[in-house]
């Protein structure tokens, strides 16, 4: 079973597992947990203190954390700006303070009246290119500090709406359920969006413009970029290799071509990038790209400047 929140500490002492290759895992997070806490503990199964994660996942929130180990670090920023997949219920007819069931409630509103059809036709009108206010409690900065520590200390906060795109929000299955008294509906979704897309915001949204008020009850990530499910472990799947086996992760080349488009390279090219010099374009595409030595290696992300592709970070110099 999952250490309890308790017990994220540090581990008792013991035998040091070998340190893990530079790589990526992809850590299925269980609920409860932040993303800092699964950073935390893979420092600890992975034996080493380079590590970090390419998107926070919400504690109520379970899926897809992507975990940069060692050098994959550098990737995370590509990571970041992935699109993603994920799978999320509404609740129509009640309003929180956070747009979530971890918010306090602050208004319900019968929601027995809504139809599939005025479902569709909504989540129709909040696909595509949007305007999207983030929710007040998100970790967006205001003036240095996070919007969430600003409303947990009684201050009001706006955020500005940014664009963002929602390539699909589908309904799959709605649910009548009571809620202190109130009708409401349970909505089972799915969504694909952009980075930076908050699906709480949507839930909320999606109250707002039905005229009944909505917060998100359940929220799993199945996907970031090439990053999916099927390739995630738990912790405790991880916590199970013996200790005296690193901890396997997805090597660096593999993580990039998850990501990234990928340029095979010359002998030649990959002599020039590893000392910070640049290459001929093999096409019009800008970048940035994921250039791979002849053995398979990953040596460098490479942009296009001037005539010529070069590297924005080098992960085999010379």
């Amino acid at each position: 079973m999952t250490a309890a929140r308790g017990e994220r500490g540090r581990a008792p002492a013991g035998p040091r597992r070998p340190t893990a290759d530079d790589g990526v895992l992809v850590v299925d997070k269980p609920a409860g947990w932040t993303s800092h806490d699964v950073v935390a503990r893979v420092r600890r199964l992975a034996s080493t203190r380079k590590v970090g994660h390419a998107g926070t996942l919400d504690p109520m929130a379970t899926g897809v954390l992507v975990i940069g180990v060692g050098r994959a670090t550098r990737l995370l920023t590509y990571v970041t700006g992935a699109d993603k997949d994920y799978a999320a219920t509404v609740r129509l007819g009640v309003t929180t303070t956070t747009d979530d069931a971890e918010g306090e409630v602050v208004a319900r509103a019968d929601a027995a009246h809504v139809t599939r059809a005025d479902l569709d036709v909504q989540v129709a009108a909040l696909t595509g290119d949007l305007l999207q206010v983030p929710s007040s409690v998100s970790a967006i900065k205001v003036d240095g500090r996070r919007a969430y520590a600003l409303v947990r200390a009684g201050e009001e906060v706006e955020l500005a709406a940014r664009p963002v795109h929602v390539a699909r929000f589908a309904v799959r299955d709605v649910r009548a359920a009571q809620d202190d008294g109130a009708a409401v509906l349970d909505v089972d979704v799915e969504v694909t969006c952009s980075s930076g897309t908050y699906v709480r915001a949507l839930a909320r949204d999606l109250g707002t413009v039905l005229g009944v008020g909505g917060h998100l009850t359940a929220l799993r990530r199945t996907r970031v970029g090439g990053f999916g499910l099927e390739q995630a472990r738990t912790l405790d799947e991880l916590a199970a290799t013996p200790e005296d086996v690193a901890v396997k992760v997805l090597p660096l080349a593999d993580a990039a071509r998850a990501v990234l488009p990928a340029r095979e390279l010359t002998e030649a090219e990959a002599r020039a990038l590893s000392y910070g010099q640049g290459v001929d374009p093999a096409d019009e595409h800008a970048g940035p790209i994921a250039a791979l030595a002849p053995d398979g290696t990953l040596v460098a992300i490479v942009e296009r400047r001037g005539p010529h592709m070069r590297p924005t970070v080098v992960f085999a110099p010379a």
